[in-house]
């Protein structure tokens, strides 16, 4: 994934410190018939690769590839026919996968019916299509739904569906580094981790603290000394709770540093890292560290789990 021009700049201004750059969704409140954007995903019953294969990189095909299958080519065809029975459905982008896809739509103009009801009518279409070929039917129940409110969802969207295929097929050519591991212990704690576990090994771990008030210069000469201990070789160790500490780790992130990274919620089953967090993984480069189950609340993390975070990081730091 691309660099931010952020990120892109500071680095440009420091070459010396470059190592290598690099299921149900529901709103209440919201009126499902009315004008707007959504990214809609539905998985196949038991998680069949019913749909079609992710094919390697070859001459023609730079990058891995996904390849539908019969019963995929006709499912996109019943997508492709949504906007002949809803016209004020416009399809935006469908990215297939072996046992699930994403679809983008936009509603254009007030639906007759809520947006559930034209899912399941798509189902029903699949459905026969399955009923043709002596098959059960195809879709698991339920789907779920993003709502994309600004230009920039948008446009994080359509580089997600299109980057599914790279990412499922890294994950299986690196799959320790996307294989959650449960009851690690850390000290006196139990942790579960995600990436690569080596890394608590390396006997140079440094945690990164900064106040929170720091000026810009403060700021600037605190990046730079900890990039100079991981080019060094030192593993940076942070929750990245604090706006100096996200800075610090994007840019040695950026900069390709190794890192442990400790997480306020866990992994849930099916998780898996997303953007420049995936293409760590995928490298090697870092290890997620989560000291709680998986959890669906949304809220702001406490000061006690601040103060908790802080300390399992200087934890994994005494490790030798």
């Amino acid at each position: 994934m691309a660099l931010s021009e952020k990120k892109r700049r500071w680095l440009a201004a420091h070459p010396e410190l470059g190592r290598h750059q690099s299921m149900k969704r529901r709103h209440d409140h919201h009126d499902y018939q009315s004008p707007c954007i959504y990214m809609i995903t539905l998985v196949v019953n038991n998680r069949r690769p019913l749909l079609g294969k992710v094919v390697d990189p070859d001459k023609d095909h730079p990058q891995p590839w996904f390849s539908p299958s019969p019963l995929g080519e006709r499912i996109a065809q019943c997508w492709r026919e949504i906007p002949q029975f809803y016209p004020q459905i416009r399809l935006l982008s469908l990215q297939f996968m072996p046992d699930h896809l994403h679809g983008i739509i936009q509603v254009t103009e007030q639906l007759p019916r809520h947006l559930g009801q034209v899912i399941n009518g798509f189902k029903v279409g699949c459905n026969r299509v399955m009923k043709e070929l002596s098959l059960s039917p195809i879709w698991e129940e339920g789907y779920n739904d993003r709502i994309l409110q600004s230009k920039g969802q948008l446009n994080t969207m359509f580089r997600y569906l299109k980057d599914n295929p790279r990412r499922l097929w890294i994950k299986r050519n690196h799959p320790d580094f996307f294989r959650t591991q449960q009851e690690v212990k850390i000290g006196d704690q139990i942790v579960a981790v995600m990436g690569n576990r080596f890394l608590l090994d390396n006997p140079n771990k440094v945690a990164v603290k900064c106040h929170r008030n720091m000026t810009a210069a403060e700021k600037e000469r605190t990046i730079m000394r900890f990039l100079m201990m991981a080019q060094r070789g030192a593993v940076l160790v942070s929750p990245r709770i604090s706006q100096g500490e996200k800075d610090v780790m994007d840019m040695i992130q950026a900069a390709g540093f190794p890192f442990i990274q400790l997480l306020e919620n866990g992994f849930s089953p099916m998780w898996k890292p997303g953007g420049e967090m995936f293409d760590a993984c995928a490298s090697g480069q870092v290890l997620l560290v989560a000291p709680w189950p998986y959890h669906t609340d949304r809220h702001a993390i406490t000061r006690d789990q601040c103060l908790f975070l802080n300390d399992l990081a200087a934890l994994i730091c005494s490790q030798r």
